[in-house]
């Protein structure tokens, strides 16, 4: 049996990069800091890859320090360096599902919602 799956929780480190393309698809970009256990180390990184609705979500709702959750595969993107023409490789997590975990009191102040009553549910 073979398994590539990955489940991440962490903070978004910058804002999505998203792509719009001719034939309606879209895709976001960007990474995710996932603390370790002991606060005294440096957190992991991790490329994010998001396709299709749920690269629309992460648009309009992830915004840098945003927590998040994920799942999604792990693979390896490759290409040579038109300046070097050597290969160049980057782990990348394809995200399959997007989980927004952030508290309302983080979304308004991330800018979220401007109505102090508003519900905490996000359309879609």
């Amino acid at each position: 049996m073979e398994i590539n799956t990955i489940n991440l929780v962490g903070r978004a480190g910058r804002e999505p990069d998203v792509r719009y393309f001719e034939s309606g698809s879209i895709v976001a970009n960007f990474t995710l800091a996932v603390n370790r256990r002991s606060r005294d180390e440096e957190p992991d990184w991790f490329n994010l890859e998001i396709w299709g609705k749920q690269a629309q979500i992460a648009a309009d709702y992830v915004k840098k320090g945003s927590l998040i959750g994920i799942t999604g595969s792990f693979k390896i993107d490759s290409w040579k360096d038109k300046n070097t023409g050597e290969d160049r490789y980057k782990p990348v997590v394809r995200v399959d599902r997007l989980n927004l975990l952030g508290s309302r009191k983080e979304s308004d102040n991330n800018g979220y919602s401007n109505n102090s009553n508003s519900s905490s549910e996000i359309p879609f």
